[in-house]
């Protein structure tokens, strides 16, 4: 792959663009739930099959208490944008205390334009935080995600992450930093919106990788799942409108429709890498709700360009998906 095309790529590194076994208490694009029995062990094998290096974790019930299906759900992977679960937590956390209001008017502008901005990329001015937060989880807006970085701080994010125990999660100081430092920038610099734009075309320094020890986004299925079960109770939250706001903002991600049928209740945040210098990644966590039953979820895969078309995998990470939440669904009524 040519460089500019291998750079060209990044923006899908930090936007959503658009996801041996253990079977604990039970195994575990869309039709109904009429399938025939053994659906759900295929829609797993198929999963396991994707390219590189995968991973799950479902739990039908707080704590998997019903059933719970796990393939290295500790393994620390590229979550791409499903890391902006947090960023809408502190946000949120923050209107609560009384620190930060969903109405007030938040800039647009170079300050935090980057890629992978299907939202805001061409625009000006400003609009109220409400709308950014928006955009941030529904279109995976790179420009809205570092706008409410931006406001709400890096290290307040992380100090929930740390509260709410996910001992693998990392996440960067904003997209267009974790951006500069994959494409050459020294270590906490952030290249702004018109030197990114060069560094495009001339890198400053040879290319990172999306994991590393500096500037990353990183977690397991376990933490994701363990965020949206606290999360999703209102762990973090004092104020019962506050869960309805994160649940409310939770349900807009546009990669539901991908996962579950129609009138499914679904809380969800996935992300992706189509190929920066040869990697790629898939992510997709969140909550089902199944009668008055929890499904909280999280599935993982990163692999390389040399392993599998990024189009084709994508497909089949959905479609397994899809079957595998269809026939807990089907179960579990």
């Amino acid at each position: 792959m040519q460089r500019r095309g291998t750079l060209l790529a990044l923006a899908a590194a930090i936007s959503a663009g658009a996801i041996g076994d253990a079977r604990a208490d039970g195994e575990g694009g869309v039709d109904d739930d009429a399938a025939e029995p053994g659906n759900l062990d295929d829609a797993l094998r198929r999963f396991r099959a994707l390219p590189g290096t995968k991973a799950y974790l479902v739990q039908a019930g707080i704590g998997g208490s019903v059933a719970r299906l796990a393939h290295q759900p500790e393994a620390v992977l590229f979550i791409a944008s499903a890391f902006k679960t947090f960023v809408l937590g502190q946000y949120l956390r923050d209107v609560e205390s009384g620190r930060l209001s969903e109405d007030e008017a938040l800039a647009i502008d170079d300050g935090v334009r980057n890629f992978g901005s299907p939202v805001f990329i061409d625009l000006a001015g400003a609009t109220p935080a409400r709308s950014v937060l928006e955009a941030m989880i529904t279109h995976s807006d790179n420009l809205a995600t570092d706008a409410a970085m931006r406001k709400v701080g890096a290290a307040r994010v992380r100090a929930l992450i740390a509260e709410a125990g996910l001992r693998s999660t990392r996440i960067p100081d904003s997209t267009r930093r974790f951006g500069s430092y994959l494409v050459g920038a020294p270590a906490g610099v952030d290249l702004g919106w018109p030197g990114i734009v060069k560094a495009f075309e001339n890198p400053p320094g040879p290319l990172r990788p999306l994991l590393n020890d500096v500037q990353t986004i990183a977690g397991s299925a376990r933490d994701l799942v363990s965020w949206y079960e606290q999360a999703l109770q209102g762990a973090f939250f004092t104020k019962k409108r506050t869960l309805v706001e994160f649940k409310r903002i939770q349900a807009m991600s546009r990669q539901i429709a991908e996962i579950v049928p129609p009138g499914t209740v679904v809380y969800a945040k996935g992300g992706e890498v189509e190929d920066f210098n040869g990697a790629r990644a898939k992510s997709l966590a969140g909550q089902m709700i199944v009668g008055k039953t929890p499904v909280t979820f999280c599935f993982l895969v990163n692999w390389s360009s040399t392993e599998g078309d990024f189009a084709t995998v994508q497909a089949e990470f959905f479609s397994a998906i899809a079957a595998i939440l269809r026939g807990i669904r089907r179960e579990l009524r």
